[in-house]
C-alpha cells in the first residue's frame, strides 16, 4: 500500500494505492473517520461470517465530499494524482486486481488497453456534475 499526502499540508492524505499481492489476512485501508471505508480481506475455503445487515445511523457531517476508488478488473490504467492546489503529485500505472482511493485532491485516469474493465465506488448521495464535480487548474 502505498499513501500519498498533499505536499501543500502534509498531515492531508489524499491517495492511496494498494496492489492486489499486497494482501494478507484482514487490513484495514482507510481511517475508520473517512467517508468511504475499504479493508482488503484473504479468505480462505469455506471461511464464512456471521450473516448480518447494516443499521441505520446518525450523522452530524453538515458537509462532505464525494471520495473514489476504482478496482481494475481487466486491462491497465494509469492513474494522476493531483495536489489540493492542481499540481501533479504522482503518477502510477495500475493492473488488473490492483486499487486505488481519493480522498482528496484531484485525480485522472487513462485507460492503457482495449476493453479495460473497473469497477468504480463512491460516496453518495450523487446531487449531479455540477455539484460534484470541478475541473482542475492544470500547471
Amino acid at each position: 500500500m502505498e499513501k500519498i499526502y498533499s505536499k501543500i499540508d502534509d498531515r492531508q492524505l489524499l491517495h492511496i494505492t494498494f496492489m492486489k499481492n499486497n494482501f494478507s489476512k484482514r487490513q484495514d485501508l482507510i481511517d475508520p473517520m473517512e467517508f468511504i471505508q475499504l479493508a482488503s480481506i484473504e479468505l480462505k475455503k469455506d471461511q464464512t461470517f456471521k450473516p448480518h445487515k447494516h443499521k441505520w445511523k446518525k450523522t452530524t457531517f453538515k458537509q462532505f465530499i464525494a471520495q473514489e476508488s476504482w478496482v481494475i478488473i481487466n486491462g491497465s490504467v494509469k492513474v494522476d494524482y493531483y495536489d489540493l492546489d492542481d499540481s501533479l503529485l504522482k503518477s502510477v500505472i495500475l493492473n488488473n486486481g490492483d486499487c486505488t482511493v481519493t480522498l482528496r485532491g484531484g485525480h485522472n485516469y487513462t485507460s492503457l488497453e482495449e476493453n479495460t474493465l473497473v469497477y468504480e465506488f463512491k460516496t453518495g448521495p450523487y446531487f449531479g456534475l455540477e455539484l460534484d464535480k470541478e475541473s482542475l487548474n492544470i500547471k
